[in-house]
């Protein structure tokens, strides 16, 4: 019984998480505002690119969802 609770001791102090091994306080990236603008700009220019594209998309969607009824149409001749 002595030597099972050794090995349970052993294994709980061996596998047991630890504040030695944690990262230590936050990451620091030191973005300046020069790199905040740049990913601003960035973002502005999907944006910008991703409205076209969506209104054209819900165009065509428009176009297939119509009833597709022929009507005749008279033809003039001179």
């Amino acid at each position: 019984m002595k030597a099972t609770a050794t090995k349970y001791a052993l294994m709980m102090m061996l596998c047991s998480a630890s504040s030695a091994f944690a990262a230590g306080g936050t990451r620091e990236d030191n973005s300046g505002l020069f790199v905040w603008a740049f990913l601003g700009f960035c973002a502005l220019i999907v944006v910008v690119q991703v409205i076209p594209a969506l209104l054209m998309f819900l165009g065509f969607a428009k176009g297939l969802s119509k009833n597709k009824v022929a009507e005749p149409h008279a033809v003039k001749h001179h």
